[in-house]
């Protein structure tokens, strides 16, 4: 039996339509009417409609679009079609708002002016704001003056000797090895941090200077152009045997996409590459182009083809066996307290290695988790009930699709960006409203099957992805990667990207824990969005 997908037998896209009418018998004994208010003319409003006296009969409910995610395992997206109507009128203006300059110090300097009130600094008032005001001010602050005022109020610098730049922060503890920066509210020192209004003197000062944060190695670094890139390892690491953080330095400040460069990525991206590489040749006892030292491109294709030449010889016991990469990119933090994205300061990528297996505490084995060993287990039981490659069939799907609502005059297209190697495209069905994803077009399971040529359509879909979304007005968007495992001979799973934003209406709730996906435009529109976004982002 296929499992549940989207993606048909024959290479297409299956979507379920509801069209509901229903009658609802009334079971309420009383009546609870109430005055809600009045109209312009005095005439009353009240709560009738809410107290219907006989059954209810709905014959037209909103029809409702059911589309199985093509992997079983990410549940099921549901478009409600009244809101999709909605959007297909003007799919262009898919966006969300700008961000508004907000300056609570220049309202007050004006309140002040325009009152008389002299002798008082508004910058003292803003430091004895409430704690959930304070919070709601540095996240969204566009005023660099009023972030160094609230920077100053959170924690403790040193300046030069003019007293106006800052050079690091004051410590404390007996000696340096033991030295704990001076910070009096962790959670407004963390959210000031990321406000990208900051001046860059004072994110240098507070978190971008390797040292500042911590202790944690740089054993990696990319310099080309004017992209400057370190490698930190993350020794005591919520990934189990650690992982590695590719952060931009602190003299390549990025904290928006558009700030980001082609080199930037590559930067980072080189060294996701050299870094699993090296560790993977480690253990197959394959040399290293050289120590302290990073790889050029063609010593990493050489590594490359050296290690997929030793996996093909068979008979390799890899003790980790797999990789994982993601990138939380923006922050967010709600005046309630509550931190709406993971991120940390600076644009950066994680990335790590993924053991095969695991002992239990009898110290039997058990498979290690990876996230690509859900989509391993999806193509195998694809495969099984339809006797078809899942990647070819949603390839095929991608290319033949049709609309969802069945317009043959408005856009069918779901592909964003494509090229020889790779196609970021929308999923026909969503589990981020906005979600992006992007896909090896042939045969290339994980990035130690990605060549030179494929390594380069990789890094590039990534940055159009989050470029397109960011132009779309999204600022926060987390990245994750589904790979196959190192020693998989398997040649049905391919490398997929999903880019997941995070928008301001769409909480995880009741809903989205389910694997019940709710969205309220058509694919085929936002698809439509996305082009025409990223062609003005590029122009």
């Amino acid at each position: 039996m296929a499992p549940r997908s989207c993606v048909s037998k024959d290479g297409g896209f299956v979507v379920g339509i509801h069209d509901p009418g229903f009658k609802i018998t009334n079971l309420r004994e009383n009546d609870h009417l109430h005055p809600l208010g009045t109209l312009a003319d005095g005439t009353r409003v009240d709560n009738r409609d809410n107290f219907p006296t006989g059954d209810v009969e709905e014959p037209h409910a909103d029809r409702i679009y059911e589309i199985a995610n093509p992997f079983s395992f990410r549940g099921v997206t549901y478009v409600n079609s009244r809101w999709a109507d909605r959007t297909a009128q003007a799919p262009e203006t898919m966006a969300l708002p700008r961000e508004e300059e907000v300056s609570l110090l220049s309202t007050l300097e004006n309140w002040f002016l325009e009152n008389g009130i002299k002798g008082k600094q508004p910058e003292d008032l803003v430091r004895t704001l409430p704690k959930s005001m304070l919070i709601a001010l540095a996240n969204t602050s566009t005023d660099p003056r009023e972030l160094v005022a609230l920077a100053k109020g959170c924690c403790s610098f040193t300046f030069d000797g003019k007293g106006t730049t800052p050079t690091g922060l004051s410590f404390k503890g007996d000696t340096p090895a033991r030295a704990i920066p001076v910070i009096h509210d962790h959670t407004l020192f963390e959210i000031i941090a990321n406000n990208p209004f900051l001046p860059d003197t004072y994110k240098r000062a507070m978190v971008l200077t390797p040292g500042v944060q911590g202790k944690s190695e740089i054993v990696g670094e990319w310099q080309e152009e004017d992209s400057h890139v370190f490698e930190y390892l993350r020794t005591n690491s919520y990934i189990p045997w650690g992982h590695f953080a590719a952060n931009t330095a602190d003299d390549t400040v990025r904290y928006k996409i558009r700030d980001l460069t082609p080199a930037d990525m590559k930067g980072m991206r080189h060294l996701c590459y050299q870094r699993i590489y090296a560790m993977t040749a480690q253990q197959l006892k394959i040399p290293l182009p050289g120590q302290r030292q990073t790889f050029s491109e063609q010593e990493l294709e050489a590594l490359r083809l050296a290690i997929c030449s030793r996996l093909d010889e068979g008979d390799c016991d890899l003790r980790f066996n797999g990789s994982l990469w993601g990138w939380n990119f923006g922050f967010g933090f709600a005046q309630s307290g509550y931190r709406l994205h993971a991120s940390h300061q600076q644009i950066h990528q994680q990335y790590a290695m993924v053991p095969a297996a695991v002992a239990a505490e009898n110290g039997q084995p058990f498979d290690s988790y990876a996230c690509g060993d859900l989509v391993a287990d999806f193509v195998k039981q694809y495969r099984q009930g339809t006797g078809k490659g899942f990647f070819d069939n949603y390839l095929a799907a991608i290319r033949s699709n049709t609309r969802t609502d069945g317009q043959p005059d408005k856009a069918s297209s779901l592909v964003v960006h494509e090229d020889e190697n790779a196609i970021l495209f929308v999923p026909k069905a969503q589990t981020s409203q906005w979600e992006l994803q992007l896909m090896a077009k042939h045969s290339c399971g994980n990035i130690l099957e990605a060549d030179t040529a494929m390594r380069d359509s990789l890094d590039r879909g990534i940055l159009m992805a989050l470029t397109t979304l960011e132009a779309l007005g999204a600022r926060m968007v987390t990245n994750i990667e589904y790979s196959k495992r190192f020693d998989s001979t398997d040649t049905d799973q391919r490398l997929l990207y999903s880019f997941l934003p995070r928008l301001p209406h769409s909480p995880g709730a009741f809903s989205e824990a389910q694997l019940r996906w709710i969205t309220g435009h058509y694919p085929e529109d936002f698809a439509l969005a996305c082009r025409s976004r990223l062609a003005t982002a590029l122009a």
